[in-house]
Formats: C-alpha cells, structure tokens, sequence
C-alpha cells in the first residue's frame, strides 16, 4: 500500500513539473526598459559631480533607447525622440532623488 501511495505521488509530481516548465520558462513580458543611475558617490553641489550625473543619465537613455538600423529613418527619429524624453524625465527626478543620494531609475516604453 505504502509503495502505491509513493508511485502515485512521484506521478502527480512528475506530471506538475512538466506541465510547469514551458510557463516558468516564458520571460516576463515587460515593455518598458530600464537602467539603475547611481549618485550616492557624487557631490552634487559642485560643477563636476553635476556634469557626471548628467553623463550617467545620458548613457543611461542611450541604453534603454536602443539604437536603429542606418537605413530605418523612421527608427531614428524615434530613437531621438526617446532619448529627448527619456532624458527630460531623468534629469527632472535626478536632481531630487540624488540630493538624497538615491539611484535613479531611467526607463523608456
């Protein structure tokens, strides 16, 4: 009776397993990319911690916008307009957040 019970469990297992691994293995549909700006190491009361923060928001727009292929018009100029905007929102949160010496989520859709 006991070995029933333990071929039995082993098969519901085994049956959960397969039926679970395509949906763990499904990524997390996300449309938004984002990228984490650190401040806590800059002084921003100085001019040079200024010009590195805005340098980080810019390479971390230019992360989360992509890039376009040369020939795709199109992509480009909506690569342009992602960064413009990506940065115009960064660099409006960078200046309170990283008073506080909190990172900076910059984040594209």
């Amino acid at each position: 009776m006991s070995a029933i019970r333990i071929i039995i469990a082993s098969a519901l297992i085994t049956t959960a397993a397969i039926k679970a691994g395509p949906v763990l293995a499904e990524p997390i549909a996300s449309d938004t990319n984002t990228s984490i700006v650190r401040t806590a190491d800059l002084d921003l009361s100085t001019k040079t911690g200024q010009r590195i923060l805005d340098h980080r928001l810019v390479q971390a727009a230019n992360e989360v916008c992509g890039t376009a292929a040369d020939v795709d018009l199109v992509g480009h100029n909506k690569v342009r307009e992602c960064r413009h905007s990506v940065l115009l929102d960064a660099r409006a949160k960078g200046q309170r957040l990283a008073s506080r010496g909190a990172a900076i989520i910059v984040a594209s859709r």
